[in-house]
């Protein structure tokens, strides 16, 4: 390979594609592509070819990445193949892509193999259209709720964040052989410390001390990369200790490659490379000059390619003739992308059936498995007096009310799928013509409201507070009110620019919800509330006034026909919180393994949080008794078990995720009050009992000493069982580690 050659398979092009390979309406244009690579040295990546025209189906998008593959083989001079890249946060985001729910909601499943199979379902989905990467999953341990990003993590738990990512990326990849043609590259993002931003802004610094980057935020990529062996990892925008990731030769050479032996390649955040300098319309980090010299930093870094398109990398070959950077540096990070173009078998086989395309994306088969993930996610926060599920039979009329009653909820990251079934659509078809279902708006969050849309509108208050009239008119005439507020796409999402802001400085309910749930809760009706936002929300007065309230995050294409199989109990509710919920924002940070001295108490406040992770309550109700262990006493390299009783007490068949906490009680350095070390979720029917077992080992005893050593010390540990972090829903033994 020429060095031209080697440096074109360090850029990707996804912007550019009207102007270098498509026309108008997303079909390959070999005219352009002609005159874009008239030189013949081929390309990294092509970016999103789902979005290169308006409507590309399946089969359109299946042709139109067959038409550019064949171009790069047969009119470049090596006839290297290129990698197509997509966003596959919660399904592929493309026209017809089956949509579940977003990762935060997954995270309330604690189901990994639920997990594993939706992202083997996306993966057949961008696989049979052309695509070989996903950029995807987010293992970022989301610890700052202001943060508008948090929709798309697994929560503050790195245990079960490392979980989650694990069953995604054996999802995505397969047996990593891909001679299916069904599975695609995992991507880890974002490569580290991106989910506790300072001041809870996108892309801040991240001021973490070394143990807490180690034990919190790099340990959910060592997780994944030994036991999923991802391909492929994304650099963050953020700094850390002042050197920002993409000029980090510590974090990505020496950490991810030589300690973690990560041996893919590392790809940038879009735009990334560029903002080492200064990119005017967001930030910059000012340790580069010009787009030269932050090419030399990221190369120098270890980052393989630039996303999304050709800027700072276009420098590289004018750089190595100078003597900034040298050839072999190049050579390094060329080798593993050509070798996974090799292994993905796109040299000698690289195109794809669009008919088996069309049959396979969003069939009735994925829709059914996006349902089932849509039903473990629901959490059942609160059901006073067992006012859900509701009886169909006992109502006559039934007021379906608020901002997120009838409109699509799918968050960030999202396609097109082929049904997107709302909340009043879900239950008007549960209940046919047996009960009466009327609705009102009740008030609007913002004005439109789509994630994409820059601009963010706020409703006008005199038209909402007509429209709360409007509800409370229609509330009157029903028996109960169902009631689906929160937050949208606009209120939670990533800030990628300074005109598209999602951070907030509140986490109260935004506009006039607060008004329309004192003016429904008045009435005196039964209320249920279902709540669809992308990060905690400090709900408090809804909490104590609303008797039965659901937590939905986002739960994709058909949340509106689970909302309703759990709402008249064809479907009993298990999730539990991935992540705490805040009284108020001046709780934060709020996550539930803190320090010893960290939640000693506020003047004329709580300090608890107003809902604990791993939190969430059930139609029927469980007992977890006879907590005991194999072993109370093993040594430093020993093993024990710990095993418990489960039993279904209550009415209905259901699921109890049974969650293990550790403390170290002490330690050389301080150690959080309790750690997730381990869960099981099980399956129940009334009055049937289980026996839960886990395993205690080293490594759920290990951590960073007072030399940053990560060994198991000597001493007593207090192993916490129970169905939530509460210390009231914790049953504690102790185990004696010796010499």
């Amino acid at each position: 390979m020429t060095l031209e050659e080697k440096a074109a398979q360090m850029l990707c092009i996804w912007q550019q594609k009207p102007q270098t390979m498509v026309d108008a309406e997303g079909y390959f244009d070999e005219k352009k592509a002609k005159a874009a690579f008239k030189n013949r040295r081929g390309l990294g990546q092509v970016g999103r070819p789902s979005d290169a025209g308006k409507g590309l189906n399946a089969r359109r998008m299946a042709e139109l990445t067959n038409a550019i593959q064949k171009f790069f083989l047969e009119n470049t001079r090596l006839g290297i193949p290129v990698i197509f890249h997509e966003e596959c946060l919660h399904g592929h985001a493309a026209v017809d892509g089956t949509s579940f729910p977003q990762p935060i909601a997954l995270a309330s499943t604690f189901d990994p193999e639920l997990v594993e199979r939706l992202y083997a379902m996306t993966a057949a989905e961008a696989r049979l259209r052309g695509t070989h990467q996903a950029l995807t999953p987010v293992v970022d341990v989301a610890r700052e709720p202001r943060w508008g990003r948090v929709e798309e993590t697994y929560g503050e738990d790195p245990h079960l964040a490392a979980r989650m990512g694990v069953a995604a990326v054996r999802g995505f990849q397969g047996d990593r052989s891909f001679a299916d043609k069904r599975h695609v590259i995992a991507t880890l993002k974002h490569f580290a410390g991106h989910g506790q931003p300072e001041s809870g802004m996108n892309c801040a610094p991240a001021n973490v001390s070394m143990r807490v980057l180690r034990e919190t935020f790099l340990s959910t990529f060592r997780t994944a990369l030994r036991e999923a062996e991802a391909i492929s990892v994304m650099a963050s925008y953020n700094e850390i200790d002042g050197v920002p990731s993409h000029a980090n030769k510590w974090l990505l050479r020496d950490v991810l490659r030589k300690e973690f032996g990560f041996k893919g390649f590392v790809v940038s955040d879009y735009y990334a490379i560029w903002e080492l300098g200064y990119r005017p319309d967001t930030h910059g980090h000012f340790v580069a000059k010009d787009k030269k010299e932050s090419c030399a930093l990221a190369v120098k870094a270890g980052v393989n390619i630039e996303l999304p398109d050709p800027d700072c990398y276009l420098h590289l070959v004018e750089l190595v003739h100078k003597g900034v950077l040298k050839e072999r540096e190049l050579d390094e990070l060329v080798a593993p992308m050509l070798y996974w173009k090799f292994a993905m078998g796109l040299f000698d086989d690289p195109y794809v059936d669009p008919e088996e395309a069309e049959r396979v994306v969003g069939c009735d088969e994925h829709r059914e498995l996006a349902l089932t993930a849509a039903h473990e996610a629901i959490t059942l926060l609160k059901n006073e007096n067992n006012v859900a599920p509701l009886d169909p039979r006992k109502i006559k009329t039934l007021a379906v009310i608020g901002p997120n009653a009838d409109r699509g909820l799918l968050g960030g990251y999202s396609g097109v799928p082929k049904q997107n079934v709302t909340v009043l659509e879900g239950i008007k078809k549960k209940v046919g013509d047996k009960v009466k279902v009327l609705y009102a708006e009740g008030c609007k969050i913002t004005v439109g409201g789509n994630w994409n849309q820059d601009e963010v509108v706020a409703s006008d208050p005199e038209q909402d507070r007509k429209q709360i009239a409007e509800a409370v008119a229609v509330a009157k005439q029903a028996d109960v009110i169902v009631l689906a507020i929160g937050g949208n796409e606009q209120t939670s999402r990533e800030a990628w620019a300074l005109n598209h802001m999602g951070d907030r400085t509140s986490l109260d309910l935004v506009g006039r919800q607060e008004e329309l749930i004192q003016a429904l809760v008045a009435l005196g009706k039964p209320i249920v509330a279902f709540l669809f936002n992308g990060r905690p929300l400090s709900i408090n007065s809804l909490a104590q006034k609303v008797p039965a309230i659901f937590e939905c995050w986002y739960l994709g294409q058909e949340t509106g026909r689970a909302v309703a199989d759990v709402l008249f109990g064809e479907t009993n509710p298990g999730g539990k919180l991935p992540i705490s919920v805040p009284r108020s924002v001046g709780q934060l940070p709020i996550f539930y393994n803190y320090k010893p001295s960290a939640r000693r108490g506020y003047l004329w406040d709580e300090v608890t949080p107003l809902f604990n992770f791993g939190y969430g309550l059930s139609y029927t109700s469980f007992s977890i008794t006879c907590p005991r262990l194999t072993k109370k006493r093993i040594a430093r390299d020993g093993a024990t078990r710990l095993l418990v009783e489960v039993t279904n007490t209550g009415k209905y068949a259901g699921t109890e995720t049974v969650q293990l906490y550790i403390r170290d009680l002490v330690s050389s350095v301080t150690r959080p009050v309790k750690e997730l070390k381990a869960f099981k979720k099980v399956r129940l029917a009334a009055g049937e009992t289980t026996t839960v077992a886990f395993d205690i080992t080293p490594e759920q005893l290990a951590f960073y000493d007072i030399d940053m050593n990560y060994v198991v010390e000597p001493g007593d540990f207090e192993l916490m069982v129970g169905n939530s972090s509460r210390d009231e829903d914790l049953q504690k033994l102790i185990l004696r580690v010796t010499e």
